[in-house]
C-alpha cells in the first residue's frame, strides 16, 4: 500500500509526522491528468517519487489557480478602470457644462452691471440737466420779480409825490405844454407842433402804400457763400468768413477797451459768453463811476456806472461773463446790441455747419445778409428801445 510505505519512510528518518485520515489523490486538472497518464511508472517506483509527483501536482494546481486569479483580477480591474473612466468622463462633461454656465452667468452679470451703470449715469445727466434748467429759470424768475418790484416801487413813489396842489406832470401829460408834450421822452419826434399838419401827415401815411424792399444778389458774395456752403467751417481763413470778419465782426466788436474787446470776441467765437440782465431797482439811482466789474448784483438798485467796454458812464442794464470766470462786466445797451448782433450771426452759421438749417441756399444767403445788416446798424449805434 502506498500509505504504509510512506509511513515507514517517515519512521525510518527518525521523524514522526501525524497523518490525518487516508490520503486521497487530488482532483487533477487537465495538465495534472496528462502528467499522471504520461508517467504511470512513477507511481510504482517508490515513496520519494510519489511525494515529488504530489508536489508537482500541487505546484501545477497553484499555478493554474494563480493564473485564473490573475485573469479574473485583471478582468475585474479592467472593468473597474472602465467604470472609473466613464465616471471621470461624466464628471469632465459636468465640469465643462458648469464652466460654461458660470461663464454665461458672469457675462450676463457684466452686461447687467454695465447697463445699470449706464442707466445710472443717464439718470444723473438728466437730473443735472433738469437742475441746471430749473436753476436758470429760477434766476430769470427772480430777476423778473425784482424788476417788477422795482417798477411797482417807482410807480408808488410817483403816485405819492403827485398831489392836487403840486401834481406830477409825468403822470398827467395833459398838464404839460404842447411843445413838451410833443417831445416828451422821445415820442412823436417827427410830429409837427401844428395839429393840422400832423393830421394831414397821418392821413397821407395811411393812404400811401407800404414800400417794399428790393433786393439784388451780389454775385461775388453769393459765390463765396456757395463755396463756403459746400464745406461749412468756422475757420476765418476762408474768403467768405474773412470778408465778414473784416467788414462786420471786427468793427462791431472794436470797443474803447481793446484788451477786453479781444476777450469778448474770443468768447463769442468759442460760444462761452453769457449775457444776463441786472436785477435792479429804479429808486434810488446811485451814480458810481468807479465800478467796472463785480460779482452778482441780484438785489442792488439800478446803477449808473461805467460801461466796461466803452468806458462811458451809462445806465447798465446787463452784464457779461466770459467763460467760467467769476467776474461780471457791466455793459451799456449799445454795447449789448453790438455783441448780440455778432452772437446771432455766429449762432446761425453754427446751425448751418451742424446741418440744422433746411432751407434753400438763396434763403440762407439773405438771412446772413440780414444778420450782417444788423451788425452794421449796431456798429453805427442803432439799437431797439428794449435794449
Amino acid at each position: 500500500m502506498l500509505v504504509s510505505c510512506s509511513q515507514a519512510q517517515f519512521e525510518e528518518g527518525g521523524q514522526k509526522q501525524q497523518v490525518v485520515g487516508q490520503w486521497k489523490p487530488p482532483v487533477l486538472s487537465k495538465g495534472g491528468k496528462e502528467l499522471l497518464e504520461s508517467k504511470p511508472c512513477c507511481l510504482d517506483a517508490g515513496g520519494g517519487d510519489e511525494t515529488q509527483f504530489t508536489a508537482q501536482l500541487n505546484v501545477s494546481r497553484l499555478r493554474s489557480s494563480s493564473v485564473e486569479i490573475r485573469e479574473k483580477g485583471s478582468e475585474f480591474l479592467k472593468e473597474e478602470l472602465h467604470k472609473a473612466q466613464k465616471e471621470l468622463k461624466l464628471k469632465d462633461e459636468e465640469c465643462e457644462r458648469l464652466s460654461k454656465v458660470r461663464e454665461q452667468l458672469e457675462q450676463e452679470l457684466e452686461e447687467l452691471t454695465a447697463s445699470l451703470f449706464e442707466e445710472a449715469h443717464k439718470m444723473v445727466r438728466e437730473a443735472n440737466t433738469k437742475q441746471a434748467a430749473s436753476e436758470k429759470q429760477l434766476r430769470e424768475a427772480r430777476g423778473k420779480i425784482d424788476m417788477l418790484q422795482a417798477e411797482v416801487t417807482a410807480l408808488k413813489t410817483l403816485v405819492i409825490t403827485s398831489t392836487p396842489s403840486s401834481p406830477n406832470r409825468e403822470l398827467h401829460p395833459q398838464l404839460q405844454s404842447p411843445t413838451k408834450a410833443v417831445f416828451r421822452k422821445g415820442h412823436g419826434r417827427n410830429k409837427s407842433t401844428s395839429s393840422a399838419v400832423g393830421t394831414a401827415t397821418g392821413q397821407s401815411l395811411l393812404l400811401e402804400p407800404v414800400n417794399h424792399e428790393y433786393k439784388e444778389v451780389d454775385a461775388i458774395l453769393f459765390a463765396e457763400f456757395q463755396v463756403w456752403k459746400e464745406a461749412p467751417t468756422l475757420d476765418k481763413a476762408c474768403s467768405f468768413l474773412e470778408r465778414i470778419y473784416r467788414e462786420d465782426v471786427e468793427p462791431c466788436l472794436d470797443f474803447t477797451r481793446h484788451e477786453l474787446s479781444e476777450l469778448v470776441r474770443a468768447a463769442v467765437e468759442q460760444n462761452t459768453l453769457t449775457i444776463e440782465p441786472v436785477a435792479s431797482q429804479i429808486l434810488p439811482v446811485v451814480k458810481v463811476s468807479a465800478i467796472e466789474c463785480g460779482g452778482p448784483n441780484g438785489f442792488r438798485s439800478q446803477i449808473v456806472t461805467k460801461c466796461a467796454l466803452s468806458g462811458l458812464s451809462r445806465t447798465c442794464k446787463h452784464r457779461i461773463k466770459l467763460g467760467d470766470s467769476g467776474n461780471y462786466y457791466y455793459i451799456s445797451p449799445s454795447c449789448r446790441a453790438r455783441i448780440t448782433a455778432v452772437c446771432n450771426f455766429f449762432t446761425y452759421i453754427r446751425y448751418i455747419q451742424q446741418g440744422l438749417v433746411r432751407q434753400d441756399v438763396e434763403l440762407m444767403y439773405w438771412e446772413i445778409m440780414r444778420l450782417r445788416r444788423e451788425m452794421s446798424m449796431a456798429k453805427l449805434g442803432f439799437y431797439p428801445n428794449e435794449m
